[in-house]
């Protein structure tokens, strides 16, 4: 991936006039601002990204010396609010519906494909029970740890998965936890408590987690469509639309999707991110 330094390299930008002459576009809405860009900027997300844009907003306060205003929480809670009342300058969302929503309620200015989860059986380190796939989940004796009533998309996801695999019946008769958190789910899945769960790969990524369970992989075709998305838009109310479409041009560029990947997440910007961004239509009207 292209670095940081060689993005800023090609793309210096320290006033409008700078930015006009390098044509700066954020997307085919996108407008080149006439101001000189902001020392601030208030970013929202929801809380699954949080592992990646806290250090992509590091390197990009370091990069531009703009300070970045972060809040990462429940994304339906966040979205309800900012189709209220409640304003932003730059938002991450889970689920392109709700990208849509705030577009279409003249909120969002424009918005492009961030990243994709997807979602893995863990188990515990050496995987005592001989764990092969998903399908397993569902074999007598063994113990399944799952959060169906984890904020929703997370806990929803996972039952879909497992409905669309033909083992949700089973793995439900198996689970020795039906929990609400799905941090907590990994923490009893470490610790011994059960044989197997379904989480989303960034989960096993956390660096509380890093390293301390075992990840066999999922066909993509049991994977629940809605919660895979994550897009990022420009919000109606930047204060600097010069400064917000630079930001996300820096997140979704090379430099800015690395920390994505490194947090689990296909960016956006990779071969089978591409594919995804086509297969599910992730597209700004």
């Amino acid at each position: 991936m292209t670095d940081s330094k060689h993005f800023f390299g090609r793309r210096q930008f320290i006033t409008a006039a700078a930015a006009a002459a390098l044509g700066l576009a954020a997307g085919p809405k996108a407008a080149k601002a006439e101001q000189p860009v902001a020392k601030h900027l208030q970013v929202w997300s929801c809380g699954g990204l949080a592992e990646a844009f806290m250090p992509a907003n590091v390197e990009y306060e370091q990069l531009t010396g703009t300070k970045v205003a972060y809040t990462g929480a429940f994304a339906a809670a966040l979205g309800k609010s900012l189709l209220g009342s409640a304003v932003t300058e730059v938002f991450g969302g889970r689920v392109l519906a709700l990208a849509k929503k705030l577009r279409k309620a003249g909120k969002m200015i424009y918005f492009k494909p961030l990243c994709y989860t997807s979602y893995v059986v863990v188990t515990p380190k050496g995987n005592p029970a001989g764990i092969q796939g998903v399908e397993d989940l569902a074999k007598p004796g063994v113990r399944v740890v799952l959060a169906p009533e984890a904020s929703p998309p997370g806990g929803q996801a996972a039952t879909v998965l497992l409905k669309k695999a033909g083992v949700l019946d089973g793995a439900m008769k198996n689970a020795v936890t039906l929990g609400t958190c799905v941090q907590r789910t990994m923490e009893e899945l470490i610790e011994g408590k059960a044989d197997a769960s379904v989480v989303e790969l960034r989960l096993t990524r956390m660096p509380i987690f890093q390293g301390k369970a075992e990840i066999i992989p999922i066909p993509d075709k049991y994977f629940p469509p809605p919660p895979l998305t994550f897009t990022i838009g420009v919000m109606k109310n930047a204060a600097d639309r010069q400064m917000a479409d630079h930001y996300v041009e820096f997140i979704t560029s090379p430099a800015g999707q690395a920390h994505f990947e490194k947090a689990g997440f296909i960016p956006a910007i990779s071969e089978k991110g591409r594919m995804l961004t086509e297969k599910l239509g992730v597209k700004d009207a």
